[in-house]
């Protein structure tokens, strides 16, 4: 163990016995003696089934105060042979699911796992866990941090920084009392934590700490009576237990009933009436496809927290939002309202109200203009895609969302993003459709489809080298524009050749924003649900870390060694020794030959030393840690040839792949030998 790392441990993991941090590697029982906030190999999770005593990891009470505190992680005591997460050792939040021999049931990227080695021990003595490293160059350590949650860390020598692999659970709000009493907790923002609208926290210091277990209390004291309002919350988890009125049978009588118990705090009415007294813990925004389902929850206040027309307007839903709504969330609401208005306004040409650059569009205009969407070009996310043409504006295509629950997430999330913005190699969004239950989108035209059609598809003629590095840089330079010009960073988050749309002259549009996630220039990085398509996952994707614009960066790199090859990576090939393409071909960049990895459609037709440019930019890009990866602005200007490309290693996880192969060949000669 390095001295460097010995230093950041006892600072930033710092365990209760502070032994711990300069013998952690010993493989013992009592490294849990104690209760400690980071679980380091060797050392065993469990308890004793003779004597009683466990080993169990316990949360600090802050970043700055490593006194115990509220989460602990154990061994479920039920006798269950799994991991759980739980506040003040009662309230459990997350299994890991049963021990199934080689992975906990609920944790399946551990099928992936090329860094640990898990072992369970369950006898008439003891029922415990433990880990090894795999590389016992690297210093992998797993960790319960102050705010709930499980992280798999790793100490990077070269930088002298902790860098973070994977969080559990995988939603932050899941933690029991996330962000305390009357702090609503929202997964689509980086910062999950906000007080509500009339509340503060209760610990500036703590809060700006990232402690939000202390919660929020309220500025100006409820007064029980008619100075009281409610604020509404739209789309809200409602908290748990509350108290069910039957008798009371309308949102109206609900509100009063609620109002003349002044030991009651919330209300809702979702069939029935409930209410809830003392603290509201465990709110969690939803977004609005949740949201509809459940309803909204109201939330006692005094009248001189909300404004005066929330007051005139109080028996209407969605009225009052909560204090920090995402920026997403907030221009989605805006771009629905206006659908809604200029559905019913005036036209213009036929094609409904325009506000700024996107026009609201009829249903009807939508419905003629694709002639009853009877020309379908393919499916996108979540819905159908199909061509029409407008009498006034030429051809177009319109994307008929399918799923009223997630497509209305990715009807917000386009309109929010690609609505607002504008780059040549980004697809135009015209406008949309927002009636009933019906969701639209309308964008430009694309004659020559997709790059997936163009790069693989039988019988169509191969596209040339220029014309392929010209769609690359594109692309590069359309990544560029939203991880870094646009005024939030916009990661895409699920960049493949199916997203990337050709116009007439093959310049590349990136397309279908549908899963993509704002991140606030203020922040590095955001905790998010996996989304995007296998195959071009960045690893931090699978391992449940935070996820930084570098995933997007990483996606780019696989494609471009399909962009290369005219191939799928993961086709099996002869020429490639039957290896995953990425591998076979940092193999060959760090041998010097290039020209085996080019598309054998172009017959060596290419300017090797852009072919040698492009093959390192690719492998950089699907480099193990997001520090190593370059930034799509970066890249763009190594393919401009501003910016010089070193060779790059082949990435760690590569490089597994080339053990586990040879291992396999040589268990398979093996086994050939002892049947002779």
């Amino acid at each position: 163990m390095t001295a460097s790392f010995e230093a950041s441990l006892s600072r930033e993991v710092r365990p209760w016995c502070p032994e711990v941090a300069r013998s952690s590697w010993v493989s013992s029982p009592q490294s849990f003696d104690h209760p400690t906030n980071a679980w380091l190999p060797g050392a065993k999770l469990g308890y004793n089934k003779l004597t009683g005593q466990d080993w169990f990891l316990t949360s600090w009470r802050n970043p700055e105060d490593p006194s115990p505190g509220m989460f602990t992680m154990e061994i479920d005591p039920n006798g269950i042979d799994q991991l759980c997460l739980s506040r003040d050792r009662r309230h459990r939040y997350w299994t890991s699911g049963p021990w199934t021999g080689d992975m906990f049931a609920t944790i399946p990227e551990m099928k992936f796992n090329h860094f640990f080695d898990f072992s369970h021990v369950s006898n008439t003595n003891v029922n415990e866990f433990s880990f090894r490293v795999r590389d016992s160059a690297a210093t992998h350590y797993l960790m319960l941090d102050f705010t709930g949650e499980f992280r798999r860390l790793r100490w990077d020598n070269e930088a002298k920084v902790v860098l973070q692999f994977c969080t559990l659970p995988r939603d932050p709000c899941d933690v029991e009392g996330r962000c305390g009493p009357f702090g609503s907790c929202n997964n689509f923002t980086s910062a999950p934590c906000q007080c509500l609208q009339g509340f503060n926290p209760r610990s500036s210091n703590d809060w700006t700490l990232g402690d939000h277990t202390g919660g929020c209390v309220r500025r100006t004291p409820v007064r029980c009576g008619d100075r009281d309002g409610f604020l509404v919350l739209p789309s809200t988890q409602p908290p748990a237990n509350p108290v069910r009125m039957s008798t009371i049978g309308g949102r109206e009588e609900c509100r009063i009933a609620c109002l003349r118990n002044c030991s009651c705090t919330a209300y809702a009415y979702h069939s029935e009436c409930s209410i809830w007294q003392g603290d509201l813990l465990n709110l969690k925004s939803l977004g609005s496809s949740d949201g509809a389902e459940l309803g909204a929850i109201y939330v006692r206040v005094d009248a001189s927290e909300l404004s005066d027309n929330d007051n005139k307007n109080r028996k209407k839903t969605a009225t009052i939002v909560v204090g920090a709504v995402s920026g997403v969330a907030a221009i989605a609401v805006v771009v629905l309202l206006l659908a809604l208005r200029y559905r019913k306004g005036a036209t213009v040409g036929g094609s409904g109200g325009v506000q700024g650059p996107l026009i609201a569009f009829d249903y009807k205009v939508i419905r003629k203009a694709t002639k009853g969407f009877s020309e379908k070009l393919g499916r996108g996310s979540f819905g159908s895609v199909f061509k029409g043409e407008l009498p006034d504006s030429g051809a177009i295509a319109v994307k008929r969302l399918e799923s009223i629950r997630q497509g209305e997430k990715q009807f917000r999330m386009e309109v929010s993003t690609i609505g607002t913005i504008h780059h040549v190699n980004l697809v135009r969004l015209r406008g949309f459709c927002c009636e009933g239950d019906k969701r639209l989108l309308v964008y430009d035209y694309m004659p020559m489809g997709s790059l997936d059609s163009v790069l693989f598809a039988d019988g169509r003629e191969a596209l040339d080298w220029k014309k392929r590095y010209r769609i690359a840089l594109g692309i590069a330079r359309g990544l560029a524009y939203l991880h870094e010009k646009c005024r939030e960073c916009i990661m895409h988050c699920d960049i493949k050749p199916e997203n990337i749309l050709l116009d007439m002259d093959m310049c590349p549009k990136i397309a279908d924003f549908g899963m993509a996630k704002l991140l606030g220039r203020e922040f590095s990085r955001v905790l998010t649900t996996v989304r995007g398509t296998f195959g071009y996952l960045a690893p931090e994707w699978i391992t449940g870390s935070a996820i930084t614009p570098k995933a997007d960066v990483y996606s780019f790199g696989l494609m471009l060694h399909e962009i290369i090859s005219g191939r799928r990576n993961t086709a099996r090939c002869e020429e490639w020794n039957r290896l995953y393409f990425p591998l076979w071909a940092a193999i060959k960049l760090q041998e010097g030959d290039t020209l085996c990895l080019l598309d054998p459609k172009l017959k060596g037709q290419v300017d090797e030393e852009e072919l040698s440019r492009v093959c390192r930019i690719a492998c950089w890009c699907i480099q193990d840690l997001e520090c190593s990866r370059p930034s799509m602005g970066e890249v763009a200007q190594q393919l401009e040839g501003v910016l010089e490309v070193r060779m790059p290693p082949i990435p760690v996880l590569l490089q597994k792949l080339i053990v586990d192969d040879a291992s396999e060949k040589r268990e398979q000669m093996g086994h050939r030998k002892r049947k002779i």
